[in-house]
């Protein structure tokens, strides 16, 4: 069987831990090399109900997209969850390692994987990374085309059935009659990459986390320019319409799209090099944070808001 040694150095060449932005720091978070990693778990967070669900199952390698140490830390005592969470990972022989942005990247990765979801064919990537050691475009998030247009509200309707399941659900804002051929994806929070969609001029963007101020604003600037191309005045892209059109999906949901990939990708590589094929197993544990959502019953327009 493979050590966790032999399934880090493959999981780093799947997810390259070079293609991650400079401010993170994904790979082997808490484990042993010498330890054995034939039962693998994949899962949006590790929180304490997905740890407690890897260890008591008998996994011995527990594989998150989300950081358990998003910040720096000082210690990791039982002062903090976090200190609960490396000690009973130690004291079950679990591992923790985590592909952040480098999976984010990487081909067959988060945003390929979201972006394949809802349909996109000639995708290349929003942000690319130049690697020569890869045949595949990589790089951060993807852009590609409908093969057929669809009006804003049925794509959003497929981008919602894609996803799992939240309480939280999607946001969409834009005329949904609009027409939508080209579509910028990017996993996660997205509002500091509107420069760049922009720059692409697609119909829509699909990302995570949008703030009330930079999607106003983004929104705002978006309207402005199509009445102005109406009128003559060439601002923006394309013909009247506003672009992009915006759907703001729960993070944690987006970002597991990619479990579907690595649950094939990683036991093949793993047999591969060692001969060892993983049991593997995918939580779909909602890790999104809400329990309940109330008032979604607001209609643009409405003078009092109720």
């Amino acid at each position: 069987m493979a050590n966790l040694k032999q399934t880090v150095d493959i999981l780093e060449t799947l997810y390259p831990l070079r293609y991650a932005e400079s401010w993170d720091h994904p790979g082997l978070i808490v484990g042993d090399l010498k330890d054995p990693a034939d039962s693998i778990v994949f899962a949006a967070d590790p929180t304490m109900d997905v740890v407690r669900d890897a260890v008591d199952n008998g996994a011995q390698l527990l594989v998150c997209h989300h950081p358990l140490f998003f910040r720096a830390v000082h210690e990791v005592s039982g002062n903090t969850f976090r200190g609960e969470i490396v000690s009973r990972l130690y004291r079950g022989h679990c591992a923790l390692w985590v592909g952040h942005t480098n999976a984010d990247a990487a081909w067959r990765g988060v945003g390929m994987a979201a972006a394949d979801a809802f349909g996109l064919v000639d995708q290349t990537p929003m942000v690319p990374i130049d690697d020569a050691s890869t045949p595949h475009a990589v790089g951060l998030g993807r852009v590609g085309r409908l093969p057929e247009p669809m009006t804003l509200r049925d794509f959003a309707e497929r981008v919602a059935q894609a996803l799992p399941a939240t309480r939280h659900g999607i946001q969409i804002a834009g005329d949904l009659d609009a027409p939508v051929r080209t579509v910028g994806v990017l996993p996660g929070s997205g509002d500091s990459m509107f420069n760049e969609v922009n720059a692409l001029g697609v119909d829509v963007y699909v990302t995570s986390d949008l703030r009330h101020h930079p999607a106003t604003d983004e929104l705002q600037e978006s309207l402005y320019e199509a009445a102005m191309r109406k009128s003559g005045v060439s601002l923006g892209h394309g013909d009247g319409h506003m672009r992009p059109a915006l759907i703001n999906t729960p993070h944690s949901a987006i970002e597991s799209l990619w479990f579907s990939y690595a649950l094939e990708d990683v036991p093949n590589a793993v047999e591969l090099a060692t001969g060892s094929r993983p049991q593997v197993r995918w939580n779909r544990m909602n890790t999104d944070p809400w329990d309940l959502s109330l008032g979604a019953n607001f209609t643009k327009g409405d003078v009092d808001g109720r």
